[in-house]
């Protein structure tokens, strides 16, 4: 079997439908009608398909929505700009995914985008070098509500996505790439690529996440998970922590992943930890099977691939790991 590490993901074009039907249905893209399409006012950097509006402020497309739904196209170029999302759903779509760049400016010290409307969808944007003095500096901050991202890059920041906690809510993650994020600097602790608060169900697929540096790839508070066909390469990550930490124990299932776990780390005793801070949820029904686990190159330690705090646990499957690597073991 060749074990090497795949080759890091990028997000490409992908047209129009299917890249929306590819957004699973937490938040479904309303109908746009072709001459709204038509209208759009192609030299505003924001547009509102549903009537072709265009607006050199992204808040003020934000506003027009208000609490109806509606989606923002967002032109190709780097934008120095940020927006709040109070009310309704808003699909924010890149017209050429990865041309879109969001650099640097944050809204309320959390995030270029901070969300706390009915529900939000993100699609083809690139989020980069968010830094706040709380050292929690996001691409995006979900509030409330359920939010779906799509074939967005998230890297050079302090973390990916960061979200409140909102047992109703769902956050869904495809085709994603988390690159250079996480630090340890902040006095409250870690920031992460992804970090969720207490969510009904988190669920990540096809993404990449790499060169992390500090804190973990995904901390996961949430009641359910799933976490499969991702890469997690640590092989150029700096002072990292876990790949996967859902430290109130979680539901679900980890499975068909590739994790290789690199030579810098602040803790390199387990590759994925359940319940170590409580037991908020159960943890008798999460599976980890299907997955790839090995360390970089060069690296020569003992470790495990999953540590238990739970006690709970009865699903690790059929898992490849490499020299060095312990299957399960309870704390």
């Amino acid at each position: 079997m060749n074990h090497a590490v795949p080759s890091p993901y990028r997000p490409t074009a992908v047209p129009f439908a299917r890249g929306m039907a590819l957004a699973v249905g937490v938040v479904a893209m309303a109908a746009i009608p072709a001459a709204a399409l038509i209208a759009q006012d192609r030299a505003a950097p924001y547009t509102v398909a549903q009537t072709g509006q265009g607006f050199d402020r992204l808040q003020d497309a934000v506003d027009a929505i208000g609490d109806a739904r509606g989606t923002i196209t967002i032109a190709p170029g780097r934008h120095s700009q940020c927006a709040v999302q109070t009310s309704g759903t808003i699909s924010f779509f890149a017209a050429d995914p990865g041309s879109a760049i969001f650099d640097g400016v944050t809204c309320e010290g959390k995030a270029a985008l901070v969300l706390r409307g009915r529900s939000a969808e993100i699609s083809g944007l690139v989020f980069e070098n968010m830094r706040v003095p709380d050292f929690n500096g996001a691409g995006v901050r979900l509030e409330a509500g359920n939010l779906t991202v799509t074939q967005s890059w998230f890297r050079d920041s302090q973390q990916g996505i960061l979200t409140a906690s909102d047992t109703s809510a769902q956050l869904i993650i495809d085709r994603s790439t988390f690159t250079r994020l996480g630090t340890c600097e902040g006095a409250g602790g870690c920031a992460h690529s992804v970090y969720t608060g207490d969510l009904a169900h988190v669920r990540i697929t096809n993404s990449r996440f790499e060169q992390g540096r500090g804190g973990h790839y995904v901390k996961s508070r949430a009641a359910r998970v799933d976490i499969s066909a991702s890469s997690f390469d640590d092989a150029a990550g700096r002072v990292t922590n876990y790949m996967i930490d859902l430290p109130g124990g979680a539901s679900g299932q980890i499975s068909n992943n590739w994790f290789v776990q690199g030579a810098d780390k602040e803790n390199y005793s387990a590759f994925i930890a359940v319940a170590a801070e409580g037991r908020s949820h159960d943890s008798a029904a999460l599976m980890v099977t299907g997955n790839d686990a090995r360390l970089a190159p060069g690296v020569d330690r003992n470790t495990v691939f999953v540590a238990d705090w739970s006690g709970e646990m009865g699903g690790i499957g059929e898992n490849t790991l490499g020299s060095g690597l312990t299957r399960y073991e309870r704390r």
